[in-house]
């Protein structure tokens, strides 16, 4: 077998477990807030399963799309819980 191959994929292994070692800890002490997002802004997918990455929200503050804040800080940011947005997003 070829040993670059073997490196590579050692290295590979590694850096993967380090990340989520971090994102893991960026999820402690914060949440997810919904409707503060500026459009581009977003963390990652939204409620209504439009997109699946961050950046991608299109309007400001729309009811599906969230950011992580501060565990508490949420509600003084006017925004949401999941289960409000979801009752937030328009009917289709």
């Amino acid at each position: 077998m070829n040993h670059r191959l073997i490196a590579s994929s050692a290295l590979a292994s590694v850096l993967a477990l380090g990340l989520v070692g971090q994102a893991a800890a960026q999820d402690k002490g914060k949440e997810k807030c919904f409707g503060i997002a500026k459009a581009g802004q977003n963390d990652c997918a939204n409620l209504s399963k439009s997109h699946s990455c961050a950046g991608q929200a299109k309007v400001d503050n729309a009811p599906d799309e969230w950011k992580y804040v501060a565990k508490g800080t949420c509600k003084d940011m006017k925004g949401m819980t999941a289960e409000e947005a979801m009752k937030a997003m328009p009917k289709s």
